[in-house]
């Protein structure tokens, strides 16, 4: 029941935004009754926490490993995060969830909570074996990729996104050793 509910925040988030986010319209979506949502998440700070840590671990359960190569997490990170082929503007794909965004509507509780994830994924960055410079590139690069593309600001389309992915695939080899 709780992946049900948590599903259905997904499809209005994608379909909605994050406004349409309402313990009514989940319930709704989710086809359960209110009373049934509130069993399982009893305001909506804790759905939309809910969400938050649902997306944070399907993140992070594609990067690799404390141990990987140098270079591995920053490119996991670049591959979970903007794909190899330009997207072809569909934005109905669960892929579009603004998780950040989703996070600052929950409260300072709820961006706490990603502040800390973002803290770690940062650490590991650092730690990739790469020069600092440029794993923070890196992140900053995803991070403008998926504002740009959430806010409709300027989406590099066709050649300029390959060629951009290809730029930082290879700057991170280039600096850090990963094939």
């Amino acid at each position: 029941m709780r992946d049900r509910l948590l599903d259905a925040v997904e499809r209005i988030l994608v379909r909605d935004g994050v406004e349409a986010v309402r313990l009514d319209a989940v319930a709704k979506e989710a086809g359960v009754s209110k009373g049934g949502l509130l069993h399982h998440f009893p305001s909506k700070q804790d759905l939309v926490r809910g969400v938050v840590e649902r997306l944070a671990d399907r993140f992070e359960a594609v990067l690799p490993e404390p141990d990987a190569p140098p270079g591995a997490f920053a490119l996991a990170w670049l591959d979970a995060s903007i794909p190899p082929q330009s997207p072809t503007g569909d934005r109905s794909g669960i892929d579009q969830v603004p998780l950040a965004l989703l996070a600052a509507a929950g409260g300072p509780d709820v961006l706490g909570a990603l502040r800390e994830r973002y803290a770690r994924w940062q650490q590991r960055l650092a730690a990739d074996g790469l020069d600092p410079a440029v794993a923070d590139l890196v992140r900053m690069a995803v991070d403008g990729w998926w504002a740009a593309r959430l806010l409709d600001l300027g989406v590099p389309h066709d050649t300029a996104h390959t060629t951009l992915r290809a730029l930082l695939v290879e700057l991170v080899r280039t600096h850090g050793g990963a094939t």
